[in-house]
């Protein structure tokens, strides 16, 4: 069975480099596009750029001519496969980007030819154009950048509800949020700052501390036994437990909550360790969640909650909840009041060297694919070279002083 799915994965693969090497070799065609393809789950050396049939937008779609993409951490757990019912390969990864309208489906109002708009994406957001229905759209503010904009909606959205629309944030409250300098914890973080003294708690590598220290009232190293570090600042625990590594830290987040506390898991990053999905990593994490007992949970006056906003948009259909907090979210935007932080800006030839550095968790912020950025020689150079069983080969001579070249671009 495994040998038969290698075959296919290979077999998979030599079709898509088939179909670039012909697609280079015609003349030009404007049916066609640029886009990054994952040809099956597992490495780095599952994705590549290859050229793919441009879509066109069906009723109530529109057809979007793509300037950035963000780069989120679901979307190491989608190429690995490492999620529920994963989709078949090869597939376009991706679910936001912000671009121009370039075309309007059938009965698409409130858009025009040239608008400038962000976009959820069920798939298919890492190309040079995509189409996607109306409801996932919106308006670009006039003074915020593509890539600012590509930042935007899957953090801002992530972070606004979990606060607000799960656990009712208010004034004088605390919050705890692990990987506090990533894209969500950095949006949780400036939103906090838009209710009066709130006390935000969070956990983050000791090497972004310096540059996060400002956006949160107590910082942690990631490693650190941080539930003895709350409760010596608060002795009563915090108010807000937001989990994007489960595991372990599941269980610690319960026994921190106050009475009436609230505990959200929205990620599993723990269940990531290697470059390729481990059986053995999500086994430990799984053995180390601690056994809810709800009868514990009606004792302590505690909540224990998820969110998903994939599942919520794309399987639940509550798109008309997301587009009044994207309405609130640009309010505040266009007042000042919050602003996305981007980490870097890379080609979508330079896709591998950007999620190596996410599951590296060495971005501060959100890393972005620029789609017109022309890739940097030297990062061609330094491009991880991976095996066909997806683990990383030893590095060639020489190559350690050109990675720490690798040229980003901070914002």
């Amino acid at each position: 069975m495994a040998k038969e799915g290698a075959e296919q994965a290979e077999e998979t693969e030599q079709m898509i480099e088939k179909e670039a090497a012909e697609g280079a070799q015609r003349a030009p065609d404007a049916k066609e596009m640029r886009a990054v393809v994952l040809a099956a789950f597992g490495g780095l050396n599952k994705l590549r750029v290859a050229k793919k049939a441009m879509p066109e937008p069906q009723e109530g779609e529109l057809k979007i001519r793509v300037k950035a993409c963000g780069l989120n951490f679901i979307d190491l757990m989608v190429r690995q496969g490492n999620i529920d019912n994963p989709p078949k390969t090869p597939l376009v990864p991706g679910f936001e980007c912000s671009g121009i309208v370039e075309a309007l489906g059938e009965n698409v109002k409130g858009y025009e030819i040239g608008d400038r708009v962000m976009a959820f994406v069920n798939y298919n957001a890492w190309a040079e154009v995509v189409c996607t229905p109306l409801e996932f759209v919106y308006k670009i503010p006039d003074d915020m950048s593509f890539s600012e904009a590509a930042a935007f909606p899957m953090n801002f959205v992530t972070a606004y509800m979990m606060l607000f629309e799960v656990a009712n944030l208010r004034e004088g409250m605390s919050v705890l949020v692990h990987s506090a300098g990533g894209g969500v914890g950095q949006a949780v973080a400036q939103l906090c700052t838009t209710v009066p003294n709130v006390t935000v708690f969070g956990t983050a590598s000791a090497f972004k501390h310096e540059a996060i220290k400002g956006s949160v009232t107590h910082l942690f190293d990631r490693n650190a036994d941080y539930v003895q570090e709350v409760k010596k600042i608060s002795a009563d625990g915090v108010d807000i437990v937001l989990d994007c590594l489960c595991g372990e830290n599941t269980g610690k987040g319960l026994g921190l909550l106050k009475p009436l506390g609230t505990y959200i898991l929205y990620g599993s990053s723990n269940m990531v360790t290697g470059e390729t999905k481990s059986f053995f990593s999500f086994a430990k994490s799984w053995w180390q969640v601690e056994k809810v007992n709800p009868i514990k949970l009606y004792e302590e006056n505690k909540v224990m909650a998820g969110f998903s906003l994939l599942n919520l948009l794309f399987k639940q259909g509550r798109s008309g909840l997301i587009n009044s907090v994207m309405d609130k979210l640009i309010k505040l935007y266009n007042e000042k009041k919050i602003k996305p932080l981007v980490d870097s800006l890379w080609a979508l030839e330079e896709v591998k060297e950007a999620m190596q550095r996410i599951h590296d968790r060495g971005n501060i912020g959100k890393l972005i694919l620029d789609v017109e950025k022309t890739p940097t020689p030297l990062m061609a150079n330094d491009s991880t070279e991976t095996s066909e069983a997806g683990e990383e080969e030893e590095d060639h001579e020489g190559d350690t002083e050109n990675k720490e070249r690798m040229p980003f671009i901070q914002q």
